[in-house]
Order: C-alpha cells, then sequence, then structure tokens
C-alpha cells in the first residue's frame, strides 16, 4: 500500500486518467510502492513534478494498419508506438505482434523499459510498440506486407538518434528484416534504426540469445551472492518456447542445470531427462511448429494442455519466460510447496503482484523481469553502438560484455535496496536504481 503522499496523488492521478489500463497501472504501482523512500529523501523530485511528468509518455502514436491478404481481402490491424521517456538517450524498445496488443500493454512494457534500459547503464530512453496483428499462421508474404504497411506509418516518428525499435514476441528476424528494408526504401538511408537485423546489414551477434543468457547471468549472479549457490546440479521450469526461452534453457543446461519444461499458448511440455534443444529448436525456430510435437518426437516426454500448468512442474529455479502475468498466486504457492527457491522474470511482469508476495513472505530469490530479462535491450544497445562506429564485435565479445551489464545490474540493484534500507530485495533495488538514475536526469534537463 502507498504511504507517500506524492506517490499516492501521482497514482490517484494514473488511475483517473487511465483506469481502464491495468497492466499500465499494474507497473506503475509497483514502481511507486518501491520507490517511496527515495521520495522521502529527495523533496526536489516532487518540487520538479518528476513523477508527474514520469508516468505520462512524452508521445502516444496510434495508427491504421492496412493490408492485402492471401486471398485478397483488406485487413485492418492497429499500430502503436509509445516514446515514454527520452531523459538519457533515444528512445529504445521492441515491437510485439500479437493479438493482445493494447494501449494498456504498450504503454506499460514503455514505462517498464524506461527502468530497465537505465538498469543497463546504457544511454538509452524507454519506449514501446507494436500491433494486435498475428503473423500465427499468416505466409512470409503476408507478413511481409503487413510489415511494409506498419512501418510506412512508423516511419514518421522514429530515427537512429530519436527512436530505436527492436523485436518483442513474434517480430523476430523475419519480421525485423522486412521493416528495416521498408524504412530503407522510404526514407533512402542506411542507418542503425533497429535492432535485431540479421548479420548480414548491422546485425550483432549474440543479439537472438541475449535476453535468454542474460536471464541466466543475471540468476547465476544473484544466486552467488545472495546464496552462495548456481544453476549446477538444479532442475529449471521454463515457460515459454520462444527466443528467450530457448536461450534460456541453452545457458542453464550449459551452467549444469536440468531444464525439465517448455510451454506455448496451447499447453507444456514436461521432459524428466532435460529438454532436448536441437528438437525444440527445430521445432519452434526453424520450422514456426507447436510445441505439441516435441512430445511426439521425444520419448518420455509428456504434453498437457494448459500452459500455466508447467508451473505444476516441482523444480529449484523457476524462469518464467512467456508473458505478462503469467504466474498467479496460486501458481506461486505451488512453485513454493513443491520446492522451488528462486524464480527470475524473463518476461516482462510475468508474475502477478498476489505471486511476488507469495515469493517474498517464503524468502523466495526473486528477480524482477526489469532487472533480469535486460540482457537483450542490453545487446540492442551495443548493436547500435557497432552501428554507429560501423564495426562488428566477436560473438565472445559481445557475450562478455552481456555478462558484464548483467552482473552490475544485480550489484547496483543490491546497492540501492540496502541504501534504503531493503537488504536483498532485488525488486525494489532494480526500480530505486533505475528510477534514481533518470530523475536526477529530468530534474538536471528543466521542466519539459
Amino acid at each position: 500500500m502507498l504511504t507517500n503522499e506524492y506517490a499516492k496523488r501521482v497514482y490517484d492521478q494514473v488511475t483517473r486518467r487511465d483506469g481502464d489500463q491495468p497492466e499500465f497501472l499494474q507497473a506503475v504501482y509497483e514502481v511507486l510502492e518501491s520507490i517511496e523512500p527515495v521520495l522521502a529523501n529527495h523533496p526536489e523530485y516532487e518540487a520538479n513534478g518528476v513523477l508527474e511528468r514520469l508516468v505520462e509518455p512524452e508521445r502516444l502514436v496510434k495508427f491504421r494498419v492496412a493490408w492485402t491478404d492471401a486471398a485478397g481481402k483488406v485487413q485492418v490491424n492497429r499500430g502503436y508506438r509509445v516514446q515514454f521517456n527520452s531523459a538519457i538517450g533515444p528512445y529504445k524498445g521492441g515491437l510485439r505482434f500479437h493479438p493482445t496488443v493494447t494501449e494498456s500493454v504498450v504503454k506499460f512494457l514503455g514505462f517498464e523499459q524506461v527502468i530497465k534500459n537505465s538498469l543497463t547503464s546504457l544511454p538509452m530512453g524507454g519506449g514501446k510498440g507494436g500491433s494486435d496483428f498475428d503473423p500465427k499462421g499468416r505466409s512470409d508474404a503476408e507478413v511481409m506486407r503487413f510489415c511494409q504497411a506498419f512501418m510506412t506509418e512508423l516511419q514518421r516518428h522514429i530515427g537512429q538518434f530519436t527512436d530505436v525499435p527492436a523485436g518483442d514476441i513474434n517480430v523476430g528476424a523475419r519480421e525485423i528484416g522486412y521493416l528495416f528494408g521498408q524504412y530503407k526504401r522510404i526514407r533512402d538511408e542506411y542507418s542503425g534504426v533497429l535492432t535485431g537485423k540479421g548479420l548480414e546489414f548491422g546485425g550483432s551477434l549474440a543479439r537472438t540469445e541475449a535476453t535468454g543468457y542474460g536471464l541466466c547471468y543475471y540468476t547465476a549472479e544473484a544466486m552467488r551472492v545472495l546464496r552462495d549457490d548456481g544453476f549446477s546440479g538444479k532442475t529449471v521450469a521454463v515457460s515459454g518456447s520462444g527466443n528467450v526461452a530457448i536461450f534460456a534453457i541453452d545457458k542453464a543446461q550449459s551452467l549444469g542445470a536440468t531444464v525439465v519444461t517448455a510451454s506455448d499458448s496451447s499447453g507444456y511440455i514436461h521432459d524428466p531427462n532435460g529438454i532436448q534443444l536441437d528438437v525444440l529448436k527445430d521445432i519452434k525456430l526453424d520450422h514456426r511448429g507447436r510445441i505439441k510435437e516435441y512430445a511426439d518426437r521425444v520419448p518420455g516426454a509428456e504434453y498437457h494442455e494448459g500452459c500455466n500448468g508447467v508451473w505444476n512442474v516441482p523444480c529449484d529455479i523457476a524462469l518464467p519466460c512467456a508473458t505478462q502475468n503469467e504466474l498467479d498466486d496460486a501458481a506461486a504457492r505451488t512453485l513454493v510447496a513443491n520446492g522451488c527457491t528462486v524464480v527470475c522474470e524473463g518476461a516482462n511482469m510475468p508474475c502477478t503482484p498476489g505471486a511476488i508476495e507469495v515469493f517474498k513472505q517464503s524468502k523466495v530469490l526473486y528477480g524482477p523481469g526489469k532487472a533480469a530479462n535486460a540482457g537483450g535491450v542490453a545487446v540492442s544497445g551495443l548493436e547500435m553502438s557497432q552501428n554507429s562506429y560501423r564495426v562488428s564485435w566477436s560473438f565472445e565479445e559481445t557475450d562478455a560484455r552481456l555478462q558484464s551489464i548483467m552482473e552490475s545490474i544485480v550489484a547496483s540493484s543490491l546497492a540501492a535496496a540496502e541504501r534504503y534500507g531493503h537488504e536483498h530485495d532485488l525488486m525494489i533495488g532494480a526500480n530505486i536504481a533505475g528510477f534514481v538514475k533518470v530523475a536526477d536526469a529530468m530534474v538536471a534537463q528543466g521542466v519539459l
């Protein structure tokens, strides 16, 4: 419950204005609650209206995307780009193509991105965007036509030094390629306006792996510092089966863990012998298939309908990598009862407030997504640097920089938590550390 009068007043204002946006309200409340000790010690933030400005996007663009499907029928989707805060750098954040994309979703993601990007220590502001378009079942030609129509409008609002989108759910190498090609054609320029590009046209080695690898680097460092422990010998449950989940599985297994689950929107698989990564990659990355196929191909693996059932599988470490609010308080209690002691988020806000409270009461090591999954945007920032320098770093060099960034996020979060009386609380520490850097920049730049 909010106790600081300034935080309460600002949150009340947000609920009056955006009461129909539950995901955004949830994200704002978590940050405001975490930073109350900072507000009590820094009256200059209230004097400069920092919170009022922080919760209001600098710009929100909503547009129509009209395109023609394979049957020649005109389809119309909604497109969004929220440019939330540019106090420490150009807007940076992914594009998500999914039927659940709404104004509330892109605003919550953009708000989270402000804090997340600040934590990386790279000069990036926060933004997010996407569309309610669903690429599943669409041909490459249909996806290309949609991406070209989407970028025809979006290109007016982005640029290498203004706003640099990346991929997110359902926006991978294929979609980024189509988006980049259309931007280049319309603007007649070859610049680092998008990240997650193919290696042939300015992409960075390790970008595909970055969020999943970074999640494991963060988790390993938090376990080392707080538990004197690591992945070796542990059983891990992972949700999702996109890039984040697949490369989290990859890295966790390389660190000595046995990962026993993966999921998609239909259900989940349980492989007690450990997920066979080559099979999973073939199904999900190479052929865009369904997770059910894994059980058909791997003896001993079981498929279960209902993706949230993944949290019924006993594990030591849980890495939710699917989508927002996928893990509720009931699932959290099941995880704890089955012996789970570590939960770190690979997706954006996958744990509900009730689940987080269960983890805190049970002394589970909990790493919030804005810190634990920052590896993707960290390497996007490194890609921007490579594009500016017209150079390409090796996989090993980029991966080493990624690991260093993730370990520094753990350190800065723990230091901020201790400074404000919440020792070892990674969530409060991440929110404070990310907020203070942005707030100080906002104060220094005047009322904008």
